[in-house]
């Protein structure tokens, strides 16, 4: 009999440990209030300070350009913030999805340049439980995607029927803008731009478990699946961006860094495999999470404009 408590009470203490260390990876990870940029940059291993001059300079060009805050709702009542930059007359606009724990205005400063220059009205999302617009639960893609469509009816609303539209996406970004190729896009939609994008949070959490915290994906991942699903509303692979593109109808560049340990290369390639649309890819030598477009300027933006000169007039 006292075995049998003895091993009752060792099951008991493991038990606890999972719960426990469930808890406290769900909070760090999926609760706005708990999940830090500083953690995310560090996680992520990207060295940001040698590029400081470059970002700074065309931060103050961007500045510069007239902008101003929009507001809308999303379906399930969320008042969302995004930073509107018009240009010229506003017939291409490009819709902007960040990463994981930044905001619109952070994550395409030098970008902007780009897309300024070449005649694009830009809408800068801060995506949900982010930045200034409401929510208490990342939506990490899954979510994020229908909102999505609540911006594009926003461009359509302000452009007119014929704008032509570009979705670009950053990390969670861009596994945002890959998990909104399933969804029936509005015909002003012309392409879709990912830069180092995941497939689903299940999938990117299980990596970084076990390649940054040493620890298995079960009993965590199974349990914060079952929490998320009754707190945010969606399981951790609901939705996964390697499904949702068979679905995709237009045409897809996919952008990653072959030196990425946040989310691993090998997620664009499966991504990529499964793209139903036209769809290019740039894997960029040396280039850690999001670093691509600073580690090689010109071979991003020869991607970009080989897109873009194939679907927008």
């Amino acid at each position: 009999m006292k075995g049998f408590v003895k091993a009752m009470l060792a099951v008991g203490a493991v038990v606890a440990a999972g719960a426990g260390e469930t808890i406290y990876f769900y909070r760090r990870t999926m609760k706005r209030n708990e999940a830090k940029t500083e953690r995310t940059m560090k996680m992520a291993g990207t060295d940001w300070s040698q590029y400081a001059g470059f970002i700074g300079e065309r931060k103050n060009r961007m500045l510069a350009h007239p902008h101003s805050d929009v507001w809308i709702q999303s379906e399930d009542g969320l008042k969302l913030h995004a930073t509107w930059f018009p240009c010229g007359d506003e017939k291409k606009a490009v819709v902007c999805f960040h990463g994981y724990t930044s905001q619109g205005m952070s994550d395409y400063i030098a970008l902007s340049d780009y897309y300024l220059k070449n005649g694009f009205s830009m809408l800068l999302v801060d995506e949900r439980a982010h930045g200034q617009s409401e929510g208490e639960y990342i939506g990490f893609g899954c979510l994020d995607r229908r909102d999505a469509l609540c911006w594009l009816k926003w461009v359509t609303g302000r452009c007119g029927e014929e704008v032509q539209v570009l979705l670009h996406g950053t990390s969670m970004g861009g596994a945002a803008v890959l998990m909104a190729s399933g969804l029936s896009l509005p015909p002003q939609v012309k392409g879709i731009i990912s830069d180092c994008g995941f497939t689903s949070p299940k999938e990117v959490f299980t990596h970084v478990l076990h390649s940054m915290y040493h620890l298995p994906a079960f009993p965590v991942i199974p349990a914060a699946d079952f929490i998320n699903r009754k707190a945010a509303g969606y399981g951790m692979d609901e939705c996964n961006a390697a499904r949702e593109v068979r679905k995709a109808k237009v045409p897809i560049l996919m952008i990653h860094g072959d030196a990425d340990t946040f989310v691993p290369s090998e997620m664009c390639e499966r991504i990529y495999a499964n793209i139903a649309s036209p769809k290019q890819k740039l894997i960029v030598k040396g280039a850690a999470h999001a670093e691509s477009y600073y580690k090689d300027t010109e071979a991003y933006e020869r991607a970009m404009d080989e897109l873009i000169g194939g679907v927008v007039k």
